[in-house]
């Protein structure tokens, strides 16, 4: 059984930087494909990022393209979200996310359907 559990979270100023964490279990590290969502208050869950496991080939969301870098750790089966120069409108509820089957390419990468296995998720706060 898939398992997916986030840390990291935390509020910071503006400007400032945060790594979230997603430590995996249930699948072989390295295949299929990881991404993170985020959800701000009130609104819908968005895509920000995805890593296909087997090349190493990343996606981001036009907002946090030069900001936000993901990457995998398989030998400790974890995702990372490293983010910098962050901004009040990145505040959200930041959620990792895996796919068995990657998605199609860089343009379908972004739907929700793709996504099949989800953490708890871990609050992400900017204040300005």
């Amino acid at each position: 059984q898939v398992h997916l559990v986030e840390s990291g979270g935390g509020s910071v100023q503006a400007g400032g930087s945060l790594r979230l964490s997603c430590r995996g279990s249930g699948y072989t590290p390295g295949s299929g494909c990881m991404g993170w969502f985020r959800q701000p208050p009130g609104k819908e869950r968005h895509w920000v990022a995805t890593i296909y496991g087997a090349l190493g080939i990343t996606y981001y969301t036009d907002s946090v393209k030069g900001r936000f870098t993901i990457s995998q750790d398989n030998a400790e089966n974890t995702l990372s979200l490293q983010m910098n120069s962050l901004k009040p409108e990145d505040t959200a509820m930041y959620y990792c996310t895996r796919a068995p089957l990657c998605p199609f390419g860089e343009e379908d990468v972004s739907a929700l359907e793709w996504y099949n296995f989800w953490g708890q998720g871990t609050q992400v706060t900017v204040s300005s």
